[in-house]
Protein backbone atom coordinates (compact mmCIF):
# COMPACT_ATOMS: atom_id res chain seq x y z
CA UNK A 1 0.00 0.00 0.00
CA UNK A 2 2.98 2.23 -0.55
CA UNK A 3 4.14 4.85 2.60
CA UNK A 4 1.40 5.22 5.19
CA UNK A 5 1.46 9.20 5.59
CA UNK A 6 0.87 9.19 2.28
CA UNK A 7 -1.84 7.36 2.33
CA UNK A 8 -3.51 8.92 5.18
CA UNK A 9 -3.20 12.07 3.58
CA UNK A 10 -4.30 10.66 0.04
CA UNK A 11 -7.70 10.81 2.27
CA UNK A 12 -8.66 7.41 1.66
CA UNK A 13 -10.03 5.55 4.44
CA UNK A 14 -8.10 2.42 5.80
CA UNK A 15 -9.80 -0.50 7.07
CA UNK A 16 -8.11 -1.96 10.31
CA UNK A 17 -8.16 -5.97 11.71
CA UNK A 18 -10.40 -6.69 14.48
CA UNK A 19 -9.68 -8.30 17.72
CA UNK A 20 -6.94 -10.42 18.44
CA UNK A 21 -7.08 -11.70 22.20
CA UNK A 22 -10.96 -12.61 21.79
CA UNK A 23 -10.04 -14.46 18.57
CA UNK A 24 -7.56 -16.65 20.55
CA UNK A 25 -10.24 -16.74 23.20
CA UNK A 26 -12.74 -18.25 21.28
CA UNK A 27 -10.64 -20.53 19.91
CA UNK A 28 -9.92 -22.81 23.04
CA UNK A 29 -6.90 -20.84 24.51
CA UNK A 30 -7.74 -19.85 28.04
CA UNK A 31 -8.34 -16.85 29.42
CA UNK A 32 -5.16 -16.44 31.93
CA UNK A 33 -2.77 -16.90 29.68
CA UNK A 34 -0.33 -14.70 28.21
CA UNK A 35 -1.76 -14.64 24.71
CA UNK A 36 1.67 -12.11 23.65
CA UNK A 37 3.97 -15.10 24.50
CA UNK A 38 1.78 -17.24 22.02
CA UNK A 39 4.19 -15.12 19.35
CA UNK A 40 7.21 -17.50 20.75
CA UNK A 41 5.21 -20.91 21.84
CA UNK A 42 2.05 -21.12 19.01
CA UNK A 43 3.25 -18.51 16.08
CA UNK A 44 0.89 -20.46 14.09
CA UNK A 45 -2.23 -19.34 15.53
CA UNK A 46 -1.39 -16.02 15.57
CA UNK A 47 -0.26 -15.44 11.66
CA UNK A 48 -3.87 -17.69 11.29
CA UNK A 49 -5.45 -15.13 12.96
CA UNK A 50 -3.47 -11.98 10.78
CA UNK A 51 -4.37 -14.01 7.85
CA UNK A 52 -7.80 -14.53 7.93
CA UNK A 53 -8.11 -10.69 8.93
CA UNK A 54 -6.31 -9.73 5.76
CA UNK A 55 -8.38 -11.96 3.83
CA UNK A 56 -11.79 -10.63 4.95
CA UNK A 57 -9.98 -7.28 3.69
CA UNK A 58 -8.05 -5.35 6.68
CA UNK A 59 -5.53 -2.55 5.21
CA UNK A 60 -3.80 -2.54 8.56
CA UNK A 61 -2.89 -5.53 10.46
CA UNK A 62 -1.92 -5.39 14.50
CA UNK A 63 1.00 -6.84 16.18
CA UNK A 64 0.06 -9.46 19.06
CA UNK A 65 1.75 -7.52 21.37
CA UNK A 66 -0.91 -5.47 23.33
CA UNK A 67 0.42 -6.34 26.66
CA UNK A 68 3.78 -7.06 26.10
CA UNK A 69 5.72 -4.51 28.05
CA UNK A 70 8.42 -5.61 30.37
CA UNK A 71 6.27 -4.73 33.65
CA UNK A 72 3.19 -6.78 32.79
CA UNK A 73 5.17 -10.05 31.17
CA UNK A 74 7.29 -9.92 34.23
CA UNK A 75 4.20 -9.17 36.92
CA UNK A 76 1.76 -11.67 35.76
CA UNK A 77 3.45 -14.05 33.98
CA UNK A 78 7.64 -14.00 35.30
CA UNK A 79 8.31 -13.69 31.27
CA UNK A 80 9.86 -9.83 31.47
CA UNK A 81 13.09 -11.19 30.47
CA UNK A 82 11.63 -12.15 27.23
CA UNK A 83 10.06 -9.11 25.99
CA UNK A 84 12.02 -8.26 23.18
CA UNK A 85 11.94 -11.34 21.84
CA UNK A 86 8.12 -11.72 22.40
CA UNK A 87 7.34 -8.07 20.35
CA UNK A 88 10.13 -8.22 17.62
CA UNK A 89 8.72 -12.00 16.70
CA UNK A 90 5.04 -10.20 16.87
CA UNK A 91 5.95 -7.91 14.32
CA UNK A 92 7.47 -10.41 12.14
CA UNK A 93 4.45 -12.55 12.53
CA UNK A 94 2.31 -9.77 11.13
CA UNK A 95 4.85 -8.57 8.25
CA UNK A 96 5.15 -12.12 7.04
CA UNK A 97 1.67 -12.35 6.26
CA UNK A 98 0.71 -8.87 5.44
CA UNK A 99 0.93 -8.68 1.67
CA UNK A 100 1.11 -5.20 1.75
CA UNK A 101 -0.80 -4.16 4.27
CA UNK A 102 0.41 -2.08 6.98
CA UNK A 103 1.56 -3.61 10.67
CA UNK A 104 0.59 -1.42 13.33
CA UNK A 105 2.84 -2.13 16.70
CA UNK A 106 0.00 -2.79 19.20
CA UNK A 107 1.26 -1.42 22.52
CA UNK A 108 -0.90 -1.14 25.45
CA UNK A 109 -0.71 0.35 28.71
CA UNK A 110 2.07 -0.48 31.33
CA UNK A 111 -0.13 0.72 34.81
CA UNK A 112 -3.74 -0.71 35.75
CA UNK A 113 -6.15 1.89 36.50
CA UNK A 114 -6.98 1.61 40.14
CA UNK A 115 -4.69 -0.64 41.58
CA UNK A 116 -2.74 1.31 44.05
CA UNK A 117 0.02 -0.98 44.72
CA UNK A 118 2.07 -0.05 41.51
CA UNK A 119 4.26 2.53 42.20
CA UNK A 120 6.06 3.69 38.61
CA UNK A 121 7.79 6.82 38.25
CA UNK A 122 6.96 8.57 34.89
CA UNK A 123 10.98 7.99 34.32
CA UNK A 124 10.08 4.49 34.47
CA UNK A 125 7.17 4.15 32.88
CA UNK A 126 8.86 5.94 29.50
CA UNK A 127 11.54 3.46 29.62
CA UNK A 128 9.09 0.50 29.54
CA UNK A 129 7.33 2.11 26.35
CA UNK A 130 10.82 3.06 24.69
CA UNK A 131 11.72 -1.20 24.97
CA UNK A 132 8.87 -2.48 23.99
CA UNK A 133 8.65 0.16 20.88
CA UNK A 134 12.17 -0.40 20.10
CA UNK A 135 11.85 -3.97 19.95
CA UNK A 136 8.80 -3.82 17.47
CA UNK A 137 10.49 -1.07 15.51
CA UNK A 138 13.63 -3.76 15.12
CA UNK A 139 10.78 -6.23 13.95
CA UNK A 140 9.61 -3.37 11.06
CA UNK A 141 6.57 -2.35 11.84
CA UNK A 142 5.19 0.75 9.95
CA UNK A 143 3.93 2.78 13.14
CA UNK A 144 2.91 2.32 16.40
CA UNK A 145 -0.58 2.39 17.92
CA UNK A 146 -1.03 3.11 21.61
CA UNK A 147 -4.22 1.77 22.33
CA UNK A 148 -7.16 1.82 25.14
CA UNK A 149 -5.65 3.88 27.30
CA UNK A 150 -7.58 5.78 29.94
CA UNK A 151 -5.11 7.84 31.54
CA UNK A 152 -3.70 11.06 29.35
CA UNK A 153 -0.47 11.13 31.60
CA UNK A 154 0.90 7.86 30.54
CA UNK A 155 -0.60 7.63 27.19
CA UNK A 156 1.26 11.46 26.83
CA UNK A 157 4.74 9.32 28.64
CA UNK A 158 4.15 6.78 25.56
CA UNK A 159 4.30 9.32 22.86
CA UNK A 160 7.19 11.00 24.53
CA UNK A 161 9.04 7.71 24.68
CA UNK A 162 8.04 6.53 21.17
CA UNK A 163 9.81 10.55 19.98
CA UNK A 164 12.72 9.53 21.89
CA UNK A 165 12.97 6.68 19.39
CA UNK A 166 12.16 8.27 16.51
CA UNK A 167 10.02 10.17 13.93
CA UNK A 168 7.38 6.96 12.40
CA UNK A 169 3.53 7.45 12.49
CA UNK A 170 2.05 6.89 15.73
CA UNK A 171 -1.73 6.72 17.28
CA UNK A 172 -3.09 7.18 20.49
CA UNK A 173 -6.47 5.63 20.84
CA UNK A 174 -8.34 5.75 24.31
CA UNK A 175 -11.20 3.95 25.73
CA UNK A 176 -14.29 5.53 27.48
CA UNK A 177 -17.53 4.33 29.16
CA UNK A 178 -21.28 4.75 28.67
CA UNK A 179 -20.79 7.66 30.67
CA UNK A 180 -18.52 9.03 28.27
CA UNK A 181 -15.42 9.62 30.54
CA UNK A 182 -12.59 7.29 30.75
CA UNK A 183 -11.67 5.47 33.94
CA UNK A 184 -9.61 8.05 35.48
CA UNK A 185 -12.66 10.44 35.12
CA UNK A 186 -11.89 12.52 31.61
CA UNK A 187 -13.58 12.35 29.02
CA UNK A 188 -12.93 12.79 25.06
CA UNK A 189 -13.22 16.49 25.10
CA UNK A 190 -9.75 16.81 27.27
CA UNK A 191 -8.02 13.53 26.25
CA UNK A 192 -8.16 15.44 22.41
CA UNK A 193 -6.63 18.97 24.06
CA UNK A 194 -4.28 17.09 26.46
CA UNK A 195 -2.72 15.08 23.19
CA UNK A 196 -3.32 17.87 20.65
CA UNK A 197 -0.40 19.56 22.68
CA UNK A 198 1.81 16.73 22.79
CA UNK A 199 1.53 16.84 19.18
CA UNK A 200 -0.36 13.70 18.19
CA UNK A 201 -1.41 13.60 14.59
CA UNK A 202 -3.33 10.47 14.99
CA UNK A 203 -5.84 10.28 17.86
CA UNK A 204 -9.05 7.57 18.08
CA UNK A 205 -11.25 5.59 20.14
CA UNK A 206 -11.18 1.94 21.05
CA UNK A 207 -12.90 -1.09 22.83
CA UNK A 208 -15.79 0.81 24.59
CA UNK A 209 -18.85 -1.35 24.80
CA UNK A 210 -19.64 -0.90 20.78
CA UNK A 211 -19.73 1.41 17.90
CA UNK A 212 -22.89 3.73 19.49
CA UNK A 213 -20.19 4.38 22.31
CA UNK A 214 -17.68 5.03 19.92
CA UNK A 215 -19.05 7.47 17.50
CA UNK A 216 -20.46 9.27 20.43
CA UNK A 217 -16.77 9.84 21.89
CA UNK A 218 -14.97 10.62 18.63
CA UNK A 219 -18.13 13.55 18.25
CA UNK A 220 -16.74 15.06 21.44
CA UNK A 221 -13.04 14.72 19.90
CA UNK A 222 -11.60 18.40 19.28
CA UNK A 223 -11.81 17.93 15.86
CA UNK A 224 -8.89 20.39 14.54
CA UNK A 225 -7.24 19.83 11.39
CA UNK A 226 -4.22 18.80 11.65
CA UNK A 227 -5.62 15.55 13.73
CA UNK A 228 -6.53 12.45 11.82
CA UNK A 229 -9.53 9.82 13.76
CA UNK A 230 -9.68 6.53 13.78
CA UNK A 231 -12.34 4.52 15.27
CA UNK A 232 -12.34 0.46 16.77
CA UNK A 233 -15.57 -0.48 18.77
CA UNK A 234 -15.65 -3.89 20.77
CA UNK A 235 -18.56 -5.83 19.05
CA UNK A 236 -21.02 -4.98 21.68
CA UNK A 237 -21.82 -6.29 25.49
CA UNK A 238 -20.48 -9.95 25.91
CA UNK A 239 -22.30 -12.86 28.04
CA UNK A 240 -21.21 -15.83 30.06
CA UNK A 241 -22.64 -18.68 28.60
CA UNK A 242 -21.50 -22.24 29.02
CA UNK A 243 -18.40 -20.76 30.98
CA UNK A 244 -17.65 -18.63 27.79
CA UNK A 245 -17.50 -15.08 26.64
CA UNK A 246 -19.47 -15.05 23.89
CA UNK A 247 -19.78 -11.39 21.74
CA UNK A 248 -22.38 -10.37 19.91
CA UNK A 249 -21.68 -11.55 16.03
CA UNK A 250 -23.22 -8.13 14.13
CA UNK A 251 -21.42 -7.54 10.63
CA UNK A 252 -24.23 -5.70 9.27
CA UNK A 253 -24.78 -3.58 12.53
CA UNK A 254 -20.75 -2.88 11.57
CA UNK A 255 -21.45 -1.63 7.86
CA UNK A 256 -23.68 0.77 9.18
CA UNK A 257 -21.28 2.38 11.93
CA UNK A 258 -18.48 2.10 9.08
CA UNK A 259 -20.87 4.90 6.95
CA UNK A 260 -21.75 6.87 10.45
CA UNK A 261 -18.26 7.11 11.08
CA UNK A 262 -16.81 7.60 7.65
CA UNK A 263 -19.24 11.17 8.13
CA UNK A 264 -17.42 12.27 11.12
CA UNK A 265 -14.37 11.73 8.62
CA UNK A 266 -12.53 8.86 10.52
CA UNK A 267 -9.59 8.21 8.33
CA UNK A 268 -8.79 4.03 10.43
CA UNK A 269 -11.74 1.70 11.16
CA UNK A 270 -11.41 -1.31 12.59
CA UNK A 271 -12.65 -3.25 15.47
CA UNK A 272 -11.36 -4.14 19.00
CA UNK A 273 -13.04 -7.02 21.81
CA UNK A 274 -15.44 -9.42 20.11
CA UNK A 275 -14.87 -8.56 16.21
CA UNK A 276 -14.10 -10.78 13.67
CA UNK A 277 -12.69 -11.55 10.20
CA UNK A 278 -16.62 -11.20 9.31
CA UNK A 279 -16.97 -7.83 10.92
CA UNK A 280 -13.77 -6.31 8.92
CA UNK A 281 -15.14 -7.96 5.58
CA UNK A 282 -18.39 -5.97 6.03
CA UNK A 283 -16.97 -2.63 6.65
CA UNK A 284 -14.36 -3.21 3.61
CA UNK A 285 -18.00 -4.13 1.23
CA UNK A 286 -19.52 -1.07 3.06
CA UNK A 287 -16.13 1.49 2.63
CA UNK A 288 -13.96 0.30 0.53
CA UNK A 289 -11.77 3.05 -1.48
CA UNK A 290 -14.13 5.85 0.07
CA UNK A 291 -12.48 9.54 0.71
CA UNK A 292 -12.17 10.52 4.42
CA UNK A 293 -13.58 14.02 4.08
CA UNK A 294 -11.92 15.95 8.00
CA UNK A 295 -14.72 17.68 9.49
CA UNK A 296 -14.00 21.37 11.73
CA UNK A 297 -16.02 19.57 14.73
CA UNK A 298 -18.14 22.12 16.88
CA UNK A 299 -15.20 23.51 19.54
CA UNK A 300 -17.16 22.27 22.47
CA UNK A 301 -16.64 24.25 26.23
CA UNK A 302 -13.77 22.62 27.75
CA UNK A 303 -14.70 21.03 31.09
CA UNK A 304 -12.42 20.54 34.16
CA UNK A 305 -12.70 17.09 35.27
CA UNK A 306 -14.89 16.05 38.20
CA UNK A 307 -13.14 16.32 41.24
CA UNK A 308 -13.37 12.88 42.72
CA UNK A 309 -12.11 13.54 46.06
CA UNK A 310 -14.39 15.95 47.39
CA UNK A 311 -15.64 14.65 50.15
CA UNK A 312 -18.27 15.89 52.52
CA UNK A 313 -16.79 15.49 56.43
CA UNK A 314 -19.27 12.07 57.27
CA UNK A 315 -20.66 12.36 60.57
CA UNK A 316 -22.47 8.97 62.50
CA UNK A 317 -23.85 7.96 64.97
CA UNK A 318 -20.70 5.91 66.44
CA UNK A 319 -18.55 8.25 65.26
CA UNK A 320 -20.20 10.65 67.61
CA UNK A 321 -20.25 8.55 70.34
CA UNK A 322 -16.44 7.50 70.13
CA UNK A 323 -15.55 11.30 70.36
CA UNK A 324 -17.92 11.26 73.78
CA UNK A 325 -16.56 8.16 75.25
CA UNK A 326 -15.39 4.09 75.80
CA UNK A 327 -17.28 2.09 73.25
CA UNK A 328 -18.23 -1.54 74.47
CA UNK A 329 -18.47 -3.60 70.41
CA UNK A 330 -18.78 -7.26 70.30
CA UNK A 331 -18.26 -9.03 67.28
CA UNK A 332 -21.52 -10.90 65.43
CA UNK A 333 -21.08 -13.93 63.23
CA UNK A 334 -24.41 -14.21 60.74
CA UNK A 335 -25.83 -17.00 61.36
CA UNK A 336 -25.82 -20.44 58.69
CA UNK A 337 -29.85 -20.74 57.59
CA UNK A 338 -32.23 -18.09 57.23
CA UNK A 339 -33.59 -17.94 60.64
CA UNK A 340 -32.34 -14.61 62.79
CA UNK A 341 -34.13 -15.27 65.89
CA UNK A 342 -31.02 -16.43 67.75
CA UNK A 343 -28.62 -13.15 66.90
CA UNK A 344 -31.54 -10.73 67.34
CA UNK A 345 -32.42 -11.72 70.62
CA UNK A 346 -28.71 -11.69 71.36
CA UNK A 347 -28.33 -8.60 70.35
CA UNK A 348 -31.11 -7.18 72.54
CA UNK A 349 -29.66 -8.63 75.47
CA UNK A 350 -26.31 -7.09 74.68
CA UNK A 351 -28.29 -3.76 74.27
CA UNK A 352 -29.61 -4.47 77.59
CA UNK A 353 -25.98 -4.92 79.22
CA UNK A 354 -25.03 -1.65 77.81
CA UNK A 355 -22.77 -3.01 74.54
CA UNK A 356 -23.16 -0.10 71.93
CA UNK A 357 -22.08 -1.52 69.15
CA UNK A 358 -21.92 -4.79 67.05
CA UNK A 359 -19.34 -5.51 64.33
CA UNK A 360 -20.70 -8.19 61.81
CA UNK A 361 -18.54 -10.61 59.90
CA UNK A 362 -18.35 -11.54 56.18
CA UNK A 363 -17.92 -15.27 56.02
CA UNK A 364 -14.73 -15.26 58.42
CA UNK A 365 -12.44 -18.17 57.25
CA UNK A 366 -14.37 -18.73 54.20
CA UNK A 367 -16.83 -20.43 55.38
CA UNK A 368 -20.52 -20.39 53.89
CA UNK A 369 -23.08 -17.78 56.32
CA UNK A 370 -25.98 -15.13 55.35
CA UNK A 371 -24.44 -12.33 54.22
CA UNK A 372 -23.78 -9.81 57.01
CA UNK A 373 -26.07 -7.09 55.27
CA UNK A 374 -29.35 -8.97 56.32
CA UNK A 375 -28.39 -9.45 59.85
CA UNK A 376 -26.83 -5.77 60.26
CA UNK A 377 -30.18 -4.24 58.45
CA UNK A 378 -32.55 -6.16 60.95
CA UNK A 379 -30.53 -5.07 64.16
CA UNK A 380 -30.27 -1.69 63.15
CA UNK A 381 -34.45 -2.00 62.70
CA UNK A 382 -35.11 -3.81 66.07
CA UNK A 383 -32.39 -2.12 68.43
CA UNK A 384 -30.69 0.96 68.88
CA UNK A 385 -27.16 -0.95 68.60
CA UNK A 386 -24.38 0.82 65.93
CA UNK A 387 -24.10 -1.30 63.78
CA UNK A 388 -20.37 -2.25 61.94
CA UNK A 389 -20.73 -3.97 58.65
CA UNK A 390 -17.88 -6.21 57.20
CA UNK A 391 -17.45 -5.76 53.96
CA UNK A 392 -14.48 -8.16 52.24
CA UNK A 393 -13.09 -7.65 48.44
CA UNK A 394 -12.34 -11.25 47.97
CA UNK A 395 -16.24 -12.11 46.90
CA UNK A 396 -17.10 -9.42 44.46
CA UNK A 397 -15.83 -7.32 41.85
CA UNK A 398 -15.51 -3.86 41.94
CA UNK A 399 -18.80 -3.24 39.98
CA UNK A 400 -20.73 -5.32 43.02
CA UNK A 401 -18.43 -3.72 46.17
CA UNK A 402 -19.80 -0.45 45.03
CA UNK A 403 -23.37 -2.24 44.65
CA UNK A 404 -23.09 -3.44 48.14
CA UNK A 405 -22.02 0.24 49.58
CA UNK A 406 -24.48 1.87 47.98
CA UNK A 407 -27.89 -1.09 49.40
CA UNK A 408 -26.00 -0.77 52.81
CA UNK A 409 -25.88 3.25 52.85
CA UNK A 410 -29.89 2.88 51.58
CA UNK A 411 -30.83 0.52 54.12
CA UNK A 412 -29.57 2.97 57.05
CA UNK A 413 -26.32 1.20 57.95
CA UNK A 414 -23.70 3.86 58.72
CA UNK A 415 -20.16 2.08 59.29
CA UNK A 416 -17.81 -0.25 57.51
CA UNK A 417 -15.14 -2.18 58.34
CA UNK A 418 -13.47 -2.62 54.85
CA UNK A 419 -11.35 -6.75 54.53
CA UNK A 420 -9.53 -7.92 52.11
CA UNK A 421 -11.05 -11.51 53.53
CA UNK A 422 -9.80 -15.43 54.15
CA UNK A 423 -8.86 -17.13 51.11
CA UNK A 424 -11.00 -19.75 49.55
CA UNK A 425 -8.68 -21.97 50.72
CA UNK A 426 -8.68 -22.02 54.36
CA UNK A 427 -12.54 -22.81 54.15
CA UNK A 428 -15.50 -25.15 52.96
CA UNK A 429 -14.28 -24.32 49.48
CA UNK A 430 -11.11 -24.72 48.75
CA UNK A 431 -12.08 -25.20 45.10
CA UNK A 432 -13.92 -22.01 44.46
CA UNK A 433 -12.06 -18.80 43.02
CA UNK A 434 -11.22 -15.67 44.92
CA UNK A 435 -12.05 -12.19 43.15
CA UNK A 436 -10.02 -9.97 44.96
CA UNK A 437 -9.99 -7.45 41.98
CA UNK A 438 -9.27 -4.16 44.76
CA UNK A 439 -7.66 -4.84 48.13
CA UNK A 440 -9.45 -3.51 51.34
CA UNK A 441 -7.38 0.00 50.35
CA UNK A 442 -9.13 0.32 47.21
CA UNK A 443 -12.29 -0.64 48.94
CA UNK A 444 -11.66 2.47 51.31
CA UNK A 445 -10.89 4.10 48.16
CA UNK A 446 -14.40 3.33 46.32
CA UNK A 447 -15.81 4.69 49.58
CA UNK A 448 -14.40 7.80 49.44
CA UNK A 449 -15.92 8.49 45.98
CA UNK A 450 -19.52 7.15 46.64
CA UNK A 451 -19.12 9.24 49.71
CA UNK A 452 -18.56 12.48 47.37
CA UNK A 453 -21.35 11.65 45.11
CA UNK A 454 -19.47 9.81 42.47
CA UNK A 455 -18.72 6.00 41.38
CA UNK A 456 -15.05 4.83 41.14
CA UNK A 457 -15.29 6.07 36.99
CA UNK A 458 -16.37 9.61 37.88
CA UNK A 459 -19.97 8.73 36.79
CA UNK A 460 -22.47 10.89 39.24
CA UNK A 461 -24.38 9.34 41.17
CA UNK A 462 -28.24 10.68 42.42
CA UNK A 463 -27.07 10.76 46.40
CA UNK A 464 -24.13 10.11 47.77
CA UNK A 465 -23.32 7.59 50.44
CA UNK A 466 -22.88 8.36 53.81
CA UNK A 467 -20.39 5.67 55.37
CA UNK A 468 -17.35 5.84 57.97
CA UNK A 469 -15.09 3.33 56.98
CA UNK A 470 -12.37 1.48 59.18
CA UNK A 471 -9.30 0.24 58.32
CA UNK A 472 -8.42 -3.33 60.13
CA UNK A 473 -4.76 -3.69 61.42
CA UNK A 474 -2.39 -6.14 63.06
CA UNK A 475 -0.96 -4.59 66.53
CA UNK A 476 2.89 -4.47 65.73
CA UNK A 477 5.17 -1.65 65.24
CA UNK A 478 6.63 -3.43 62.15
CA UNK A 479 7.41 -0.83 59.35
CA UNK A 480 5.05 -3.10 57.14
CA UNK A 481 2.31 -2.72 59.26
CA UNK A 482 2.27 1.02 59.88
CA UNK A 483 2.93 1.53 56.00
CA UNK A 484 -0.56 -0.58 55.09
CA UNK A 485 -2.16 0.84 57.89
CA UNK A 486 -1.01 4.87 56.72
CA UNK A 487 -2.12 4.17 52.93
CA UNK A 488 -5.54 2.87 54.10
CA UNK A 489 -5.51 6.42 56.40
CA UNK A 490 -4.59 8.50 53.38
CA UNK A 491 -7.25 6.61 51.09
CA UNK A 492 -10.12 7.81 53.13
CA UNK A 493 -10.16 5.38 56.39
CA UNK A 494 -11.72 7.17 59.30
CA UNK A 495 -11.23 4.04 62.04
CA UNK A 496 -8.83 1.75 63.42
CA UNK A 497 -10.13 -1.96 64.28
CA UNK A 498 -7.11 -4.19 65.64
CA UNK A 499 -6.79 -7.89 65.78
CA UNK A 500 -6.89 -9.18 69.15
CA UNK A 501 -4.34 -7.79 71.70
CA UNK A 502 -2.74 -10.01 74.09
CA UNK A 503 0.64 -8.78 74.31
CA UNK A 504 -0.21 -4.78 76.19
CA UNK A 505 4.26 -4.15 75.98
CA UNK A 506 4.13 -4.83 72.15
CA UNK A 507 0.43 -2.76 71.82
CA UNK A 508 1.40 0.69 73.93
CA UNK A 509 4.29 1.12 71.17
CA UNK A 510 1.06 0.63 68.25
CA UNK A 511 -1.00 2.57 69.93
CA UNK A 512 1.79 5.66 69.69
CA UNK A 513 1.90 5.41 66.54
CA UNK A 514 -1.17 4.77 65.29
CA UNK A 515 -2.60 7.94 67.70
CA UNK A 516 -0.24 10.32 65.30
CA UNK A 517 -3.24 9.45 62.49
CA UNK A 518 -5.98 11.00 64.77
CA UNK A 519 -8.85 8.68 64.01
CA UNK A 520 -10.52 6.43 66.81
CA UNK A 521 -8.85 3.25 67.81
CA UNK A 522 -11.34 -0.05 68.90
CA UNK A 523 -8.90 -2.55 69.53
CA UNK A 524 -9.74 -6.29 69.58
CA UNK A 525 -9.73 -8.37 72.76
CA UNK A 526 -11.19 -11.84 72.51
CA UNK A 527 -11.13 -13.96 75.33
CA UNK A 528 -9.32 -17.31 75.51
CA UNK A 529 -10.92 -20.24 76.04
CA UNK A 530 -8.47 -22.78 76.48
CA UNK A 531 -4.72 -23.09 76.10
CA UNK A 532 -5.11 -25.26 72.83
CA UNK A 533 -6.84 -21.94 71.39
CA UNK A 534 -4.35 -20.41 72.22
CA UNK A 535 -1.66 -22.05 70.74
CA UNK A 536 -3.09 -22.19 67.65
CA UNK A 537 -3.62 -18.04 67.63
CA UNK A 538 -0.44 -17.41 68.08
CA UNK A 539 1.06 -20.23 65.95
CA UNK A 540 -1.64 -20.49 63.06
CA UNK A 541 -3.22 -17.18 62.64
CA UNK A 542 -0.99 -14.71 61.01
CA UNK A 543 -0.34 -11.36 63.28
CA UNK A 544 -1.64 -12.66 66.41
CA UNK A 545 1.20 -12.93 68.84
CA UNK A 546 0.08 -14.77 72.90
CA UNK A 547 2.77 -14.27 75.23
CA UNK A 548 3.89 -17.76 76.73
CA UNK A 549 2.52 -17.13 79.72
CA UNK A 550 -0.77 -16.22 79.13
CA UNK A 551 -0.86 -19.52 77.02
CA UNK A 552 -0.03 -21.57 79.70
CA UNK A 553 -2.72 -19.90 81.47
CA UNK A 554 -5.80 -19.59 79.05
CA UNK A 555 -7.51 -22.74 80.35
CA UNK A 556 -8.60 -21.25 83.80
CA UNK A 557 -7.88 -17.41 83.78
CA UNK A 558 -8.67 -16.66 79.87
CA UNK A 559 -11.98 -14.56 81.06
CA UNK A 560 -9.56 -12.83 83.54
CA UNK A 561 -6.84 -11.77 81.37
CA UNK A 562 -9.36 -10.27 79.04
CA UNK A 563 -10.68 -7.93 82.20
CA UNK A 564 -7.25 -6.79 82.91
CA UNK A 565 -6.12 -6.08 79.16
CA UNK A 566 -9.39 -4.11 79.18
CA UNK A 567 -8.99 -2.16 82.36
CA UNK A 568 -5.62 -1.44 80.39
CA UNK A 569 -7.06 -0.63 77.82
CA UNK A 570 -9.81 2.41 78.75
CA UNK A 571 -7.56 4.98 78.92
CA UNK A 572 -5.51 4.11 75.54
CA UNK A 573 -8.25 3.49 72.93
CA UNK A 574 -11.66 4.38 71.71
CA UNK A 575 -13.06 1.18 72.52
CA UNK A 576 -13.01 -2.44 72.68
CA UNK A 577 -14.69 -5.24 70.31
CA UNK A 578 -15.12 -8.61 72.25
CA UNK A 579 -14.47 -11.57 69.87
CA UNK A 580 -16.43 -14.03 71.07
CA UNK A 581 -18.44 -17.32 69.67
CA UNK A 582 -22.41 -16.93 70.36
CA UNK A 583 -22.44 -19.21 72.78
CA UNK A 584 -19.71 -18.07 74.83
CA UNK A 585 -21.82 -14.46 75.01
CA UNK A 586 -22.41 -14.80 78.76
CA UNK A 587 -18.79 -14.13 79.11
CA UNK A 588 -19.33 -10.80 77.96
CA UNK A 589 -21.71 -10.12 80.55
CA UNK A 590 -19.41 -11.36 83.36
CA UNK A 591 -16.61 -9.00 81.50
CA UNK A 592 -19.00 -6.15 81.92
CA UNK A 593 -20.10 -6.30 85.60
CA UNK A 594 -16.40 -7.16 87.09
CA UNK A 595 -15.05 -3.94 85.17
Amino acid sequence: MGNFWDTVNDKRVIIADGAMGTMLYSSGIPKGRCFDELNLSNPEVIQEIHRAYREAGAELLETNTFGANRAVLERYFGLGDKTREINYKGAKLAKEVAEGAFVAGSVGPITRPLDGSQKLSVTEIEELFAEQIASLLEGEVDLIILETFSDPEEACAGVRAARTIGDFPLIVSFSFSNEGRTITGVDPFQVSQILSKEGVKILGVNCCSGPQDVYVAIKRMLGERHMWLTAMPNAGLPKFIDRKFVYPHNPEYFSYYAKKFLSLGVSIIGGCCGTTPDHIRAIRESIKGEKVVKKRMKRLPEQSPPSLYKVEEVTTSLKEKADEGFIWIVEMDPPKGTDLREELELAKDLQSLGIGAVSISDSPMARVRMGPLALAHRIKEETSLEVILHKTTRDRNILGLQADCLAASALGIENILALTGDPPSAGDYPFSAAIWEATSKELIEMIRYLNSGRDLLGNPLTQPTKLWVGSASGVETSEDVLRRLRAKIEAGAGFIMTQPVFDLETFYKFVEEAKKFGIPIFAGVMPLLSSRQAEYLHNEVQGINIPPDIRKRADKDGVEIAFKTIKKLRDLVDGVCIMLPKNRYSIIKELIQTE
